[in-house]
């Protein structure tokens, strides 16, 4: 019988640098400060009413949509933060994660030949879902320390192509943000146009700015061909549940909601619910995390200042980006791995987030550790 072969649709790609370091730090049984997850529980109230709603039978299938609690407080929670008037039956869709909400939406808005401008470094699972649709993606890089978006090389990279932006902000991994006046920005370059707008925004309840989180929604213009996504793992520490939504007008989310019907049709019922409750019943939860998030980033920044790496500002996410130059020529990567293998310290290189050469010697931490975790991180790298 011969033997099959089968053409890879994604050829390039393998496992996650993600996967492989915590692999690493695993081996080496060091400090793993490189996948984006905390090392601490969520709510003890949101675990009591997720067993609640299992004991309760709530345990077949949710309406494809989401539940309608959730969907509710969605709303309810958008109002109350950001002022937006959103309907929860036709603009908010529950997903299994936040990376679904943005295959789903890539999935319905590309179509082959089409084109699509995101910002690197940029999210890894961006690339490969335009690629499946058929896109073609052009990368705008943003450079260090600011990372901030050059108007006139995007308007640049604009053509009678292009289909789609992909944005995010809080930024992963930079930790930097997207203003009111960089939406605005956005809507004159593409204003003309048919250009959607994806905005990733996993991470808007961690964000440190005064006035804080600036959304796509924010914008009048831009919020009626856009979809905004989130994510409660990242706000509730529960990452492993896999539940996050998408907010779009109601012709976008119609065709997010045909993929997502055939994706994975429901999310996790009781799990739903349980959000549910923990939004209506402890909204105190998400109005304080800037604070906690912030509490952990100044005390990990502060043990640092001993070290030779030199950290960039950090205005959201969970993460620190540092410079090491001032300690290895190495390349990001190879420094990655010397660092978990030698000091016990697993990081992330940014410029597996990259499409194009990135030369700058720059890798992220993650600061969603308990504190115990983070001064024995410290501790290590400050003896490099």
């Amino acid at each position: 019988m011969a033997k099959l072969s089968l053409d890879s649709k994604l050829p390039s790609l393998g496992t996650t640098i993600f996967t492989q370091m915590s692999a690493l730090a695993q081996k080496h049984q060091a400090i793993n400060l490189s996948q984006g997850f905390p090392d601490f529980d969520g709510p003890k109230y949101l675990q009591e009413q997720l067993a609640y709603h299992v004991a309760q039978g709530e345990n077949q299938y949710a309406p494809m949509t989401g539940a309608q609690s959730l969907r509710e407080a969605i709303a309810k929670k958008n109002k109350e933060l950001y002022d937006y008037d959103i309907d929860a039956d036709s603009q908010i869709t529950v997903t299994a994660g936040a990376t679904e909400a943005l295959y789903a939406a890539i999935t319905a808005l590309v179509r082959p030949g089409d084109e699509v401008i995101c910002f690197d470094p940029s999210y890894d699972s961006y690339a490969p879902a335009v690629e499946l649709s058929g896109g073609v993606l052009k990368r705008l890089a943003l450079q260090p320390p600011e990372f901030r978006v050059d108007w006139h090389s995007f308007a640049n990279l604009v053509s009678d192509k292009t289909r789609l932006v992909i944005l995010n902000t809080p930024h992963n991994p930079t930790g930097t943000l997207w203003h009111a006046s960089d939406f605005e920005s956005l809507w004159q370059a593409i204003k003309d146009t048919s250009i959607y707008v994806l905005s990733d925004e996993v991470y808007e309840h961690i964000c440190y700015a005064p006035g804080g989180h600036v959304g796509v929604q924010s914008h009048e213009q831009l919020k009626e061909r856009a979809v905004a996504v989130s994510s409660f793992g990242k706000t509730f520490h529960m990452t492993g549940w896999k539940v996050g939504y998408c907010i779009a007008p109601d012709y976008i989310s119609s065709e997010i909601r045909k993929v997502h019907q055939f994706l994975t049709f429901a999310v996790n019922t009781p799990a739903q619910l349980a959000l549910a409750d923990m939004l209506n019943a402890q909204p105190e939860h998400y109005r304080e995390l800037p604070e906690f998030y912030r509490a952990k980033r100044d005390r990990f920044i502060d043990a640092l200042s001993n070290s030779r790496f030199k950290v960039l500002p950090c205005q959201g996410t969970y993460y620190l980006v540092v410079d090491y130059s001032a300690i290895s020529d190495m390349s990001d990567v190879d420094f990655c791995l010397w660092l978990t293998e030698e000091v016990g310290v697993a990081a992330i290189p940014l410029s597996v987030f990259c499409g194009q050469p990135f030369d700058h010697k720059l890798i992220r931490l993650c600061f969603a550790k308990k504190e115990s975790t983070l001064d024995a991180a410290a501790a290590r790298l400050q003896k490099i």
